[in-house]
């Protein structure tokens, strides 16, 4: 299991994502400022957030085949160019070096530190990959009654993606928990949400994807398992580069702490399906 992720990527059962919030460039002041440190789970109301992947150039074509390949645990949003911390297209003038609230740093596949700020770290030929995140489709499910009684929990799976290059490794997951009656409308909802990871891999017994131990999470554990009556749905999820660093021993790789997404300029609405 990965070491070291965000200890809060459990969203509060008892609250769903709020629709009033700050714009997008609030926020991301707020977080480079200092101003706001905690996650973005449930914070960023109907603002698209993203998983990130930052490598050196010399990584970066397997990456973006890598992702190709696996569209579900990483659908790619944007690439910036080699160098540039400013994505065009998702939040012209943002600054990534500063606007993650929490950064894990990998070395050979392992995480040695997280930070809050990575311009000291920062390299000319670095590339940056921005993946579609579970965290964008939260306020419509929520809209939709379907509020997870566990939160939003991280577990590693024995789906293995497929490899490109020296990436390879296994899936990671986020669990939510609904009423078997919720389960149809939640599964309609995200099927509108291709590019953040689209409906459910799985749903129902955890163990036919590899989870035999509901306790084993990337973070937090959920309180006394699945409630009765209810039924676990699992979709993929943009920790995945995390447990493949892991598992490849990428030389360096930066990505964002689990639970702590990139807020961009977008709306959940801009990325949805009709």
């Amino acid at each position: 299991m990965p070491t070291g992720t965000s200890a809060a990527t459990r969203m509060d059962s008892r609250r769903s994502p709020s629709s009033i919030m700050p714009d997008a460039k609030t926020i991301r002041r707020q977080i480079s400022t200092g101003q706001w440190r905690g996650t973005t789970v449930g914070r960023a109301g109907r603002h698209v957030q993203t998983g990130l992947v930052i490598l050196p150039k010399a990584e970066a074509y397997d990456f973006l085949v890598f992702c190709q390949r696996n569209p579900q645990p990483c659908p790619l949003l944007e690439v910036t160019d080699p160098g540039c911390p400013t994505p065009k297209t998702l939040a012209p003038g943002a600054d990534i070096r500063h606007e993650v609230g929490l950064y894990s740093v990998w070395r050979d596949g392992v995480l040695v530190e997280e930070v809050t700020d990575i311009a000291p770290l920062w390299q000319d030929d670095f590339v940056a990959f921005f993946l579609g995140s579970s965290l964008t489709f939260l306020q419509a499910l929520a809209d939709a009654g379907c509020v997870s009684s566990v939160g939003v929990v991280l577990y590693k799976t024995n789906i293995m993606c497929k490899p490109a290059g020296r990436f390879a490794g296994p899936m990671v997951v986020t669990m939510q928990t609904l009423p078997a009656a919720k389960v149809a409308r939640a599964v309609q909802v995200t099927s509108r949400f291709q590019a953040t990871h689209g409906a459910p891999i799985h749903i129902g017994d955890p163990a036919a994807i590899g989870i035999t131990d509901l306790a084993q999470t990337i973070g937090p554990a959920p309180p006394n398992g699945i409630p009765p009556g209810d039924v676990a749905l699992f979709w993929a999820c943009s920790v995945t580069p995390q447990t493949v660093a892991q598992a490849s021993a990428i030389p360096f790789m930066i990505t964002h702490s689990s639970g702590h997404g990139f807020v961009t300029d977008l709306e959940d609405h801009d990325l949805a399906v009709p």
